[in-house]
């Protein structure tokens, strides 16, 4: 079982008594900070514990007890004639400040917190639900930092629903608090169980020894004389009506009994090292020594209740995407096998195109997980659909699936694997490469080379189906029409067109942005906000596919926008060409986190060609804090296809970017975008040996050239793209 599934079915097994303790211990931390500020804070932590006794004893003749709290304060406990009563003192002078009141809590409260009012099986239960909420918090880390790529981006922008980025926002910052105050009742528990031995052993028998004097007064013992305030925890007087009784003075080092005539220590029992561990649970789970980490801690707890709406919402949305499969015969009987490996599911989509298309041809299919692979002796074909997940990870149920094909012993049958993943990442389809090197170790016959298919693009998928139905000599066809999210009218208000080349114009496209209503949000409706290098999929009427393009602007903008080429027999741009302001699109967004930039200062090199350069200039546009941006863009014809050029001479003016080299092919000595790197290697080189990123958008050959130039500009530094690409200081956006 992976992380996933342990924080998905854990949570939603115990997530119920898990918001009880929660809501529970965030209304006992109210305590900590109620005794705080019950009493001034007190001085006299130097003080020796013989002279505060001394005068407590004086002002308060009937006291037993002395105790200091977490919180510093001093509190004196006895009897005034028949009342018991309990003071705050001042050590200063021993007098009495306020009377001492406990929790302001019903009782109840605390016993539903530490047993579910069912006394020791209740316990049990506690005990059990602290275990269970530090498998979510442990295991919710873990996939936080796969979600946020690692340490250094938790802080980065949360995508998606507003359900799922409340999920992950208010995760990272109490996640780790969570972890702490399950792990420490845990710790709690198993003292409270039996299950952990806090004392050394039996208190000795240490009893005064009467010699007929007077007992000492307090402070004449030498052995209190020698503890100070600041460490203690409790002192106890001798009783006046039992000549034997002694002194008992705790400490967080141990415990002491001291003769109440000679002063002397009679005994004394360190510590022991669980109690120590236990003492400091107690403080990491109660915040009773500083209130506010008691506040933290209350806050947590007020969270779990989101954690666990939040959580059921986002099961709820999955379990309505989960692809079935039909006419799925035992694998036995199959003439062909499908093996998928998918971590969030939107593989099985693909999966079960391919399944039904083979189906249509007249085959046997039986389609599973990829932990499940192995070749039948009825099989013909194998097809592998693997996605690659975080930093070239396999996904979690086919962590297994490199070791099954190395133990694979049977038939092998010709196959076929294709990938999935996402260019922006250093390991695009890393997992897919890996399966492929062991196919190829083992010799296993290969239907048609690895092919990678970049975020999920259906276009690839049916070009992917080609050659297939090549290899097979059959009719196949795969349309695969995605599951899309719901979708938003968007109203286009304003238009700019370029006249282009070679039949092929191109228009900036601005729509209004209808800002999602909190209903949208909590059901992933509505359009969600969205940055500069998000995509934009739009639906062209009759149509099921959507067509992803790179937006040129943030929601914080307040208007979204597109550049767009006209291709022929572009279906989409075809049908966005044809708008007017007024006319309505159905679109949604797709996040894009590995084309955002960072938050840094470290200067940034965006390169585009054509309509590539939309993000960047979205990138410029919301570069209000001035970050020093260097702009490389390549076109044909200044006066055909310069996109954006009034914008950016006006960015210029305002410092939003520091420098622009453009290079336009059509034009006397000009040339592609890579050529306007070259002319200025030595200044591209200086940015990048000052940790500069890259952000990349254009053509797939326009990309290859211009990784070959940045190479040879990275070599002296004896580095490279794939480098750079490694460290999250390159991404692109390809198309």
């Amino acid at each position: 079982m992976g992380w996933k599934a342990v924080h998905r079915w854990v949570g939603l097994a115990g997530g119920g008594l898990a918001v009880v303790l929660g809501l529970t211990g965030a209304l006992l931390a109210i305590d900590p900070v109620h005794q705080a500020w019950q009493a001034a804070p007190v001085a006299g932590s130097d003080l020796p514990v013989a002279t505060l006794a001394d005068r407590v004893q004086r002002t308060f003749p009937g006291v037993e007890e002395i105790r200091r709290l977490p919180s510093g304060a001093i509190v004196a406990y006895g009897f005034a004639g028949d009342q018991a009563r309990a003071f705050h003192v001042d050590p200063a002078d021993g007098r009495a400040l306020a009377d001492y009141r406990g929790s302001p809590l019903p009782r109840w409260v605390k016993n539903l917190h530490r047993s579910l009012l069912l006394g020791d099986p209740g316990r049990w239960g506690a005990a059990g639900i602290a275990i269970a909420m530090a498998l979510i918090s442990v295991s919710g880390l873990v996939l936080l930092l796969r979600r946020m790529g690692a340490w250094r981006q938790l802080a980065g922008s949360v995508r998606g629903p507003l359900v799922e980025r409340l999920h992950v926002q208010v995760g990272r910052v109490v996640l780790v608090v969570m972890c702490v105050t399950s792990l420490s009742a845990v710790c709690m528990s198993a003292a409270t169980l039996g299950l952990v031995t806090l004392e050394a052993g039996a208190e000795p028998d240490a009893a005064s020894v009467p010699t007929g004097r007077p007992s000492l007064p307090a402070v004449q013992l030498a052995a209190l004389r020698s503890v100070r305030v600041g460490d203690l925890r409790k002192l106890n007087f001798p009783a006046a009506a039992d000549p034997q009784d002694a002194w008992k003075v705790t400490t967080e080092t141990g415990q002491g009994w001291i003769d109440r005539y000679s002063g002397e220590m009679l005994a004394w029992q360190e510590a022991t090292a669980a109690q120590r561990v236990n003492d400091w649970a107690l403080a990491l789970h109660t915040g009773e020594s500083a209130w506010l980490w008691a506040v933290v801690l209350g806050l947590a707890g007020s969270s779990v209740l989101l954690f666990w709406i939040t959580g059921l919402i986002i099961w709820w949305q999955d379990r309505r995407r989960q692809v079935r499969i039909v006419d799925n015969v035992p694998p036995a009987q199959a003439d062909v096998l499908v093996f998928v490996a998918s971590e969030g599911g939107s593989t099985w989509g693909f999966a079960r195109t391919l399944h039904d298309a083979l189906v249509r041809c007249g085959h046997r299919v039986h389609t599973a997980g990829l932990e499940q692979f192995r070749a039948t002796p009825a099989a013909r074909h194998v097809f592998v659909l693997a996605a690659t997940y975080g930093e070239g990870q396999p996904p979690t149920h086919a962590r297994a699936a490199l070791g099954r094909i190395a133990r694979h012993s049977g038939p092998t049958p010709p196959l076929a694997l294709l990938g999935f993943g996402d260019r922006q990442y250093p390991s695009f389809c890393g997992f897919a490469q890996e399966l492929d090197q062991a196919l190829r170790a083992r010799d296993w016959p290969l239907l048609l080379p690895l092919e990678c298919i970049h975020q999920q693009s259906s276009q690839q998928f049916a070009r992917w189906g080609e050659a297939v139905a090549l290899a097979l000599g059959e009719p196949l066809e795969l349309r695969h029409e995605p599951s899309l999210p719901p979708t938003t009218a968007l109203t286009l208000i304003s238009r700019q067109d370029y006249p282009g080349q070679a039949g092929a114009p191109a228009a900036i496209l601005r729509f209004a942005w209808p800002r999602p209503g909190w209903r949208d949000r909590l059901s992933a409706s509505g359009l969600a906000p969205f940055d500069a290098g998000d995509l934009v999929g739009i639906v062209p009427p009759g149509s099921h596919v959507p067509r992803f393009y790179s937006l040129a602007s943030g929601s914080k903008d307040g208007f979204l926008e597109i550049c767009v080429r006209r291709l022929p027999g572009g279906l989409c741009s075809t049908y966005l060409h044809a708008l007017e302001p007024g006319d309505t699109v159905q679109a949604f967004i797709r996040s894009n986190p590995g084309f955002a930039l960072p938050t840094s200062r470290r200067p940034v090199v965006l390169i585009g060609a054509g309509t590539g350069v939309a993000p960047l200039a979205g990138f410029i546009r919301r570069n209000d804090r001035h970050v020093p941006m260097h702009l490389y863009y390549g076109g044909r014809d200044p006066a055909q296809d310069f996109y954006f050029e009034s914008e950016i001479r006006r960015w210029m003016d305002e410092h939003r970017m520091t420098r622009l080299q453009t290079a336009f092919s059509r034009t006397p000595g000009g040339g592609y975008v890579q050529d306007a790197l070259r002319r200025d290697a030595p200044r591209v080189r200086e940015l990048l040996a000052r940790g500069a990123v890259v952000r990349l958008c254009g053509s797939r050959p326009m990309a290859a050239g211009v990784t070959e130039v940045l190479d040879e500009i990275l070599a002296p530094l004896q580095s490279s793209v794939r480098h750079l690409k490694a460290k999250g200081r390159y991404a692109e956006d390809l198309f």
